[in-house]
């Protein structure tokens, strides 16, 4: 087999990937751990919001008896540097099938004061326990087949620095979403397409923290350009995602008051609802 072939041919797996080795935290003490944020998950210089997500959701998998976030609420306090971070987690009760913790992400500053970046209230279970009926009027979304779907690697050399995690994923975005990336968006708040990381790593529930925040804002698509920070993201995890990549929908229906609001669905291979979520974000109008 040539050299580039088996190359592409092998896939990194769970637990021994760009992506669990940059979210791997190192535990100093009981419910405190250090880690290095990588600079490449960072957008114009700022942390992604969805791999924070990721690492506090690794620190409470830890922290806590069950090991699979069912429901996980972040308020984005302020914005997170690459560089040295410490963890902190609190129990706040435990049951027989949902455990309740807290954890915060801190900082320094240049003049060495302590900074909260993010703050976490989640509640984990097992995902395997669940039982398995479906009620449901949802439906996966629609998307193009992957080689009719478009990625970074498309469009224009990005600025560099302006947007590192993008060498970290796959992700080929609908066209018909994509108006903004030609100067003409479609004045809708919709964004949608195929998502993996880029190493083959196949997704579970933290990589599905990661992904509800992957894709290009939904302001984009509504004409406008910019940082679209996160306030506030709140991930519902339903199962376990199949192997593959994901499908995933983002829509916004209200702009006001220079906040809009991001409903995510994440769709698994086997076209399953496997995670759901709300965003509130700013727009600098």
């Amino acid at each position: 087999m040539p050299e580039a072939a088996s190359a592409q041919a092998i896939r990194a797996a769970i637990g021994d990937s760009e992506f669990d080795r940059d979210t791997a935290l190192t535990a100093r003490e009981p419910g405190v751990y250090d880690i290095e944020l990588s600079a490449g998950w960072t957008i114009i210089n700022a942390v992604n919001g969805g791999y924070l997500l990721a690492v506090l959701g690794r620190a409470l998998a830890d922290a806590l008896p069950h090991p699979d976030p069912f429901t996980v609420s972040a308020h984005y306090l302020t914005a997170s540097q690459p560089g040295p971070a410490v963890v902190r987690t609190e129990t706040v009760r435990t049951g027989r099938t949902l455990s309740t913790g807290q954890a915060s992400l801190f900082q320094f500053d240049e003049q060495g004061n302590e900074v909260e970046r993010i703050r976490v209230l989640a509640s984990y279970g097992d995902l395997d326990s669940l039982p398995d009926d479906v009620r449901t009027t949802a439906a996966p979304p629609a998307l193009p087949p992957m080689d009719q779907c478009f990625g970074p690697e498309d469009g224009p050399a990005p600025v560099d620095g302006s947007s590192e995690i993008a060498g970290r994923l796959m992700l080929k975005l609908d066209p018909s979403t994509l108006g903004w990336a030609l100067g003409k968006p479609s004045g809708k708040g919709e964004m949608r397409g195929w998502f993996g990381l880029a190493d083959g790593r196949d997704p579970d529930p933290l990589a599905l923290l990661l992904a509800v925040d992957a894709l290009p804002p939904t302001a984009f698509e509504m004409g406008l350009t910019g940082w679209v920070p996160t306030v506030e993201l709140t991930v519902h995890i339903r199962c376990r995602p199949a192997p593959g990549p994901l499908r995933v929908s983002i829509t916004t229906r209200n702009l006001a008051g220079g906040f809009l609001e991001e409903d995510a669905e994440v769709w698994d291979s086997a076209g399953r609802l496997v995670a759901q979520s709300r965003q509130l974000a700013r727009v600098r109008l």
